[in-house]
């Protein structure tokens, strides 16, 4: 494990000016954040501060065309992807075209009656509609084909994507994508429903309405969060007031959700609470079969509606953890051949293993190996899969180089899905060996150590670090939580408990606390054994033990 120094003088003095601890303004400086206007910038972001969208690219033209229908009364099909993001979206802007007065039908994708996107078939069910304009959410960037042959059938298209960008023209009356060349708008982290919102902006405004679009903000960080957008620029205003959105539980679905979670409503919600809880849920229905019920419970108008929905989609949700364990288990046991060992990527196919959750397994089996990943579930001559891959690794890129070996695939540099040829399993495994081996992987990769971001100082309160620690949310990409140490604490207890995960009691200068690994219980006997021991995790309130009770959820641990 290694540890950082100390709390340097600077820190000291940045904690003094802010008021913080000396082991929060120890993280603020490691992270490069060494002043006083630039720390209260990160420690209070205001949506005040978004970018102007003036030089969003198309902006103007999907405001207008959306208006328009608005005002003539023209049916409008909201059509979005399966995924998180991609609800959301097709939520927030259902929402606000019903708010304003417009006709609007909503529709989603559907992995296993189409797939990911605008297909074939996901046409025939917009035109079904009788819609004469179609607005697609979190997809379309692609899909040139199902946009000229709605066009052809008479149904305008504004696109809605944050994806990669192909070169050729969208046959669409607007297009916003802040990764198209050409496009003006300075940040480019923003998921989906970050650009849905941003148009509701401009409805409002085209409209001259008084509606207020913040009651959305919740769906903007659930869909944000989820898609591991990274979480710095708008995003961290945009999120960071979502955040705040939930804990309210203004809105009937999302208060049903948390309660079924266990998040007490009006308590503070975190990005790891959308990761873990929130999100897995919404995308329970879509990874097993229709994502509709998703859909349903973001527009449901009341509190029995909403609650009724949310146990069925935790029934769901534990349905779907069942199954990833046992195609976990499968993957981890094939992976034991030293042949795969020994590539620098990680590429496993099999009939049968399901799509829905392909990519929950890539990502983390990605997460423990360290390499980039692809799991694709065959079904008959071919397959679909998720692709994943250590932070920071451009996927896209590396599956650009792919090409011969694929039928098709889609997404950005964090996350993509591929449909694959059963009988190119072995060549795309190849491929893909050799392009991420070009663009930087290594065959004896580990998963990066932990980053341990500060030692906690001995002379700041334990809760105290705690509520400075609440201010650096929303964590996630590009903005993990932070990981804080504790430098040679007493153990007072260890023991192995059940799911081999690993339980301590320790003693520090400030008081005791509490610390739970998992998977770390055969650590136990020599941490008992040794009587001190270096710990770095997330510190975060016992709610167990309820009080000013802390505990730390352990990440790496070492005999001191």
């Amino acid at each position: 494990m290694q540890l950082p120094s100390r709390a340097s003088s600077d820190a000291r003095a940045l904690a003094r000016e802010l008021s913080l601890t000396s082991t929060t303004a120890a993280v603020l400086m490691r992270r490069g954040i060494t002043d006083r206007a630039s720390a209260a910038r990160f420690l209070e972001p205001r949506l005040a501060d978004l970018t102007s969208p003036d030089a969003m690219l198309d902006r103007d033209a999907a405001v207008d065309r959306i208006a328009s229908a608005i005002r003539a009364k023209e049916r409008i099909c909201v059509f979005g992807d399966y995924d998180c993001d991609g609800i959301t979206s097709a939520a927030v802007l259902t929402g606000v075209i019903r708010a304003l007065g417009g006709e609007v039908v909503t529709l989603l994708a559907d992995r296993f009656a189409g797939g990911y996107g605008l297909s074939d078939p996901a046409v025939d069910r917009v035109l079904e509609t009788g819609a004469t304009l179609l607005v697609t959410c979190d997809c379309g960037s692609s899909d040139h084909d199902r946009l000229a042959r709605a066009l052809a059938r008479g149904v305008e298209a504004v696109v809605i994507d944050h994806h990669r960008v192909p070169p050729d023209p969208l046959p669409a009356v607007a297009f916003l994508n802040p990764h198209r060349p050409g496009c003006g708008f300075p940040y480019k982290g923003l998921a989906s429903v970050g650009l849905a919102l941003s148009v509701a902006a401009g409805l409002r405004a085209k409209l001259d309405s008084k509606l207020d679009i913040r009651p959305w903000l919740d769906l903007v960080a659930i869909g944000t969060v989820a898609d591991v957008a990274p979480l710095d620029g708008d995003n961290r205003a945009l999120v960071r007031a979502g955040l705040l959105a939930l804990g309210r539980g203004d809105r009937a679905g999302t208060r049903a959700l948390m309660e079924v979670c266990g998040t007490t409503p009006g308590a503070a919600v975190t990005g790891e609470d959308i990761s873990w809880k929130l999100a897995p849920r919404i995308n329970a229905p879509g990874r097993l079969a229709s994502p509709a019920l998703a859909l349903d419970l973001l527009l449901a108008t009341t509190q029995e509606q909403a609650r009724a929905i949310a146990g069925e989609l935790d029934q769901i949700a534990q349905r779907r953890k069942e199954i990833d364990r046992a195609l976990l288990a499968e993957a981890r046991e094939m992976l034991e051949d030293p042949a795969m060992a020994a590539l620098p990527v990680i590429v496993l196919g099999k009939r049968g293993w399901h799509q829905g959750v392909v990519g929950i397994v890539a990502g983390r089996l990605a997460s423990q190996f360290g390499k980039p990943t692809i799991v694709i579930g065959f079904d008959e001559q071919s397959g679909r899969g998720s692709v994943r891959g250590p932070a920071g690794f451009h996927l896209y890129d590396a599956l650009s180089r792919c090409g011969p070996a694929l039928l098709g695939f889609g997404g950005h540099q964090a996350a993509a899905g591929v449909h694959v040829d059963e009988a190119k399993l072995g060549t795309l495994r190849d491929m893909f060996a050799t392009a991420c081996t070009e663009l930087g992987a290594s065959a004896s990769a580990v998963a990066a150590p932990l980053a341990i971001d500060a030692i906690l100082e001995d002379d700041d309160d334990l809760l105290a670090v705690i509520r400075d620690m609440a201010r650096f949310e929303p964590c996630g990409h590009i903005n993990v939580a932070p990981a804080i140490a504790l430098e040679r604490a007493r153990v007072t207890s260890a023991r192995e408990v059940k799911g081999g995960s690993l339980q301590m009691e320790l003693s520090t200068p400030r008081g005791n606390l509490r610390g739970f690994g998992f998977e770390l219980g055969h650590l136990s006997g020599a941490l008992l054994g040794a009587g001190y021991a270096n710990v770095a995790g997330r510190l975060r309130r016992d709610t167990y033990r309820g009080g000013d009770a802390v505990e730390i959820k352990i990440e790496a641990v070492e005999v001191a």
